[in-house]
């Protein structure tokens, strides 16, 4: 039998960072760490600026959900939560508009977690609040492995019952839209993949990340076109530069990897631009939609394998 070690809890995380300002937030901001904190939050976070000004005020952390490119907002503590950092939080929030807060703390006490679950309950479905421990293990004399755990967090559930008694009135179409991309998120749910589903829409359209802001993954279906798209979506200024600079590189490629499919379209008279893949198909055959999933699936997955680490480096 192999030795096993014992896994071991940091009492004292100032023992890896001494200041919040000075070494947790920059250490949060790296990309690995902030990527790691979108994974347990499920937002696809991009760090727009440390140490944001507000007013006489500096916020910690700003960033933007690459999905919809609303503000995220992240305020740090080493410390158990107390009133002052709660009340910087809901000024923070105010003045940059931040429709998602994530309160990173050594400690939460009770009266600060049902806060949180509070402000979940009483917002709306577009607005997010997190409480998060920072926590640090390790195995004998290994290095310390940071750990984000999250102690409040927003309840989806009641968030879309609350949401869906605003959609009594939708046409038969928007039922349609929100039936389709429920049962697509259900089934991504069930495959190994790096996607993440967001909540489903009453709409024509779906998206997901890849990484930079105004740049995202689509998937649209039609029922008066019986035919479903994915895309890669471009919505940079100044308009069709990073498109044509993406095509003068990569378009050869792409047509080699994706087997001649693939469609460049600049849209010369719009902001965004797009590349996709199309497929006839009856979206209104519900025995027909996990073909339709797997296909969007497999489509979405192969872009963003071949568009993410190359809008890395433009």
């Amino acid at each position: 039998m192999k030795k096993i070690g014992k896994l071991k809890k940091l009492e004292d995380i100032r023992e890896l960072w001494n200041g919040e300002a000075t070494d947790f937030t920059p250490w949060l901001a790296k990309e690995e760490n902030i990527r790691q904190l979108s994974e347990e939050t499920g937002i696809e976070l991009e760090v727009v600026e440390q140490e944001k000004n507000v007013g006489p005020f500096r916020a910690d952390i700003l960033c933007k959900n690459t999905i919809d490119n609303h503000y995220v907002l992240i305020e740090n503590q080493l410390e158990r939560t107390d009133h002052t950092h709660l009340g910087q939080i809901m000024t923070y929030a105010a003045g940059l508009d931040a429709v998602s807060v994530i309160w990173i703390a050594k400690q939460f006490t009770e009266e600060h977690r049902a806060t949180i679950d509070w402000l979940n309950r009483i917002t709306d479905v577009q607005f997010n609040f997190f409480g998060i421990e920072i926590e640090a293990y390790q195995i004998g004399e290994s290095l310390p492995a940071p750990k984000f755990q999250i102690v409040s967090k927003p309840n989806e559930w009641s968030k879309t019952v609350k949401s869906a008694s605003k959609n009594q009135g939708l046409t038969k179409t928007q039922q349609i839209n929100l039936e389709y991309w429920s049962a697509m998120k259900e089934y991504f749910e069930t495959k190994e993949t790096f996607l993440k589903s967001q909540k489903p829409q009453p709409q024509h359209w779906a998206t997901f990340a890849i990484g930079r802001s105004d740049f995202v993954l689509t998937a649209v279906m039609s029922t008066r076109d019986n035919m479903i798209r994915v895309a890669f979506e471009i919505n940079t200024l100044p308009p069709n530069k990073d498109f044509n600079i993406l095509k003068k590189r990569y378009e050869v490629q792409s047509y080699q990897e994706f087997d001649g499919e693939l469609v460049w379209d600049e849209l010369p008279k719009r902001r965004m631009s797009y590349i996709y893949l199309k497929k006839a198909a009856n979206v209104a055959d519900k025995s027909d939609w996990e073909n339709q999933h797997q296909w969007i699936l497999e489509k979405l997955e192969k872009l963003d394998k071949f568009f993410r680490p190359k809008i890395k480096v433009l």
